[in-house]
């Protein structure tokens, strides 16, 4: 099997959710994608729909590696990927029964799709952290205030097709040549490989977006997500200002 999965039950939250894990061990030679996986990738998508007890979840992806493949470039992961999941129970004190599918796409010579389930009975009252989630934790992107990001700002103008989106991200480098992912925070939305540059002090990145469904794009700046990803350190930027 180019991959095989299991569940890190974690441990429970001051809040009283609960910080999982989900666990791809990739073979030799394969990969998959984080979120937003570049033009040569397919972006993961998950149903939680069959669990039991289990109100809500939220993902921290850990900073991805950008891949040249093909003359293409893909953003994502190699040999064991850990995707922390914050959970919160329906009921306090009661197990949670993870019941979840993954679809997901694997490369080696060629890319693939491909379906994982995950079946899990998640108790105890450990407050203790598990190792390898936190070491995923700890591989999340910087926040904008955490990687000194003075300013992210965005200028948008229409082309034949949808739109254009430049961005300038007024940053220390996040070391050696950096390459940025911009996400519109809107579905059925397609957009292209940023073409980034850095000009001083700021990283530039520029972006084609088309409704994929053919109509107009109606962009929220707020929700606007800028990913800078460098050989030091990755940087998650919410929201732009206008310039």
């Amino acid at each position: 099997m180019p991959v095989t999965a299991d569940v890190l039950p974690g441990w429970v939250q001051a809040d009283g959710s609960r910080m999982a894990a989900l666990r791809l061990t990739l073979a030799p030679g394969w990969k998959t994608y984080w979120r937003a996986p570049g033009d040569a990738g397919i972006p993961p998508q998950f149903d939680w729909s069959r669990s039991k007890n289990l109100e809500a979840t939220s993902i921290s992806w850990p900073a991805p590696k950008v891949f040249d493949q093909n003359g293409m470039r893909s953003v994502g992961y190699e040999d064991t990927l850990v995707i922390p999941v914050r959970i919160d129970p329906a009921r306090d004190g009661e197990p949670i029964h993870l019941r979840a599918k993954m679809a997901l796409g694997i490369c080696s010579d060629i890319c693939i799709p491909h379906e994982l389930e995950f079946d899990a009975e998640i108790d105890g009252d450990t407050l203790t952290p598990t190792p390898a989630i936190a070491a995923a934790l700890a591989q999340r992107p910087y926040s904008a205030s955490e990687a000194g990001v003075r300013a992210a700002e965005c200028n948008i103008s229409p082309t034949a097709d949808g739109l254009q989106i430049e961005a300038r991200v007024t940053m220390p480098s996040a070391g050696g040549k950096e390459y940025v992912v911009i996400e519109p925070g809107l579905g059925d939305i397609w957009v292209s490989e940023a073409k980034t540059k850095r000009e001083g002090g700021a990283v530039i990145a520029t972006s084609e977006m088309i409704n994929v469904q053919g109509g107009p794009i109606a962009l929220d700046r707020s929700a606007i997500r800028i990913t800078v990803l460098g050989s030091k350190h990755a940087v998650d930027i919410r929201g732009c200002s206008s310039r």
